[in-house]
């Protein structure tokens, strides 16, 4: 019976590249695997044609070779004829396609059996944050059984090695040409074996429970940080070692600070009397204290004020940021008759440059825009 044109079983022009190629044998290689078409004899014989004409497309002189002369290039002593599963080429992308289908992620005999690591989500304020705090957390779990010790046998008996591995944690079967090599499914790759599990537990060594913990948040904590508590996590299969334990920490809005880094802003109103006169105002800071700051007369909206060593704690440090402080003019409300007439005297008085720079500037400028527009 003539052999399929090698091209045409991985189903690929003759000018297709290397990665055209591997990823067409990829595809048909997982249609046609023996493991997934057990007994089937036509399954089997098209995964052996798929992975000759793959070693010989993938391999830059036998791919030459092949396109000059055919199949009668790797017959009767021809150059590099194929090695079934010899080529390195096949065993590379072998292990990429099926090293997990075939062992179940493991390499070697015996599993970790390490516990699962668990994420806590904690929520604190921006006080808590500068400060730093100590902080108990109800953490659901997996622990040890303290019934059987962790072991999962009966009395903390010791557990036997598997007959059916004989204590590998693996099995070998022949599957047509090809030998498979699988997790044992009775120790499910442990190697040993309960014979009398443990009531509490079942046999696994763990338990459900709920645990309370200590946690210390350092000061100058930042949102989104990452506290990793070591072994705090689940208990690990058996007796195996636990995972750990990650918090991460979230920074709730403050309603009057704003927090960058180790610096905090802060918008301040302001009078109008103030703004204009000069004078004193007190802003509360992060601290839980008061600060004084000195308003010169004439200050506008939007300048800033900066409190040096007034900000945030800086993590791991004596230090603090600055705090800046943007003044808001505040235009009164609900004047009195009286005040209002103030107001309207100090109007009609009329404002000179020196007085009202800005506004002055503004409509000079808004003069010429119409004088320009007019021309």
């Amino acid at each position: 019976m003539a052999k399929e044109d090698y091209y045409k079983a991985l189903g690929v022009e003759r000018n297709a590249s290397k990665d055209d190629i591997k990823k067409a044998f990829r595809k048909l290689a997982m249609k046609y695997h023996p493991d997934r078409n057990p007994g089937d004899h036509d399954a089997e014989r098209r995964f052996k044609e798929l992975n000759e004409a793959y070693e010989v497309l993938q391999d830059d002189q036998k791919r030459s070779a092949y396109d000059r002369f055919g199949h009668a290039a790797f017959e009767q002593g021809g150059p590099g004829g194929p090695g079934g599963f010899g080529g390195a080429g096949f065993a590379d992308i072998f292990e990429e396609m099926f090293g997990e289908f075939m062992t179940g992620g493991r390499r070697g005999g015996r599993a970790a059996g390490r516990g699962s690591d668990l994420r806590f989500d904690l929520q604190i304020s921006l006080e808590d944050a500068f400060r730093g705090k100590k902080q108990s957390i109800d953490i659901p779990s997996i622990a040890g059984c303290e019934a059987c010790g962790g072991s999962g046998s009966a009395g903390g008996a010791a557990p036997e090695n598997c007959s059916t591995c004989r204590g590998t944690g693996r099995i070998r079967s022949q599957s047509g040409f090809f030998t498979v090599e699988r997790t044992c499914p009775t120790c499910g790759g442990t190697a040993q074996v309960i014979k009398d599990p443990c009531r509490s537990c079942g046999g696994s060594g763990r338990v459900r429970k709920q645990k309370t913990l200590q946690v210390t948040i350092p000061a100058g904590v930042e949102d989104g940080t990452r506290i990793r508590l070591a072994g705090e996590g689940e208990a690990g299969l058996r007796g195996g070692p636990a995972g750990d334990l990650y918090i991460f920490v979230a920074v709730a809005a403050h309603r009057i600070f704003q927090r960058d880094g180790a610096n905090i802003y802060c918008r301040m109103p302001i009078p109008m009397t103030t703004a204009s006169l000069g004078g004193n105002v007190e802003v509360p800071t992060i601290d839980g204290q008061r600060a004084k700051i000195a308003i010169p007369a004439g200050t506008q909206t939007g300048e800033q004020f900066r409190l040096r060593g007034k900000g945030m704690s800086v993590l791991r440090s004596q230090a603090r940021g600055d705090m800046f402080v943007e003044a808001f003019v505040e235009t009164p409300v609900r004047l009195s008759e009286k005040q209002r007439k103030l107001l309207e005297e100090f109007e009609a008085g009329g404002t000179s440059e020196k007085q009202s720079p800005e506004s002055h500037g503004f409509f000079a400028k808004v003069k010429e825009l119409w004088d320009d527009l007019k021309e």
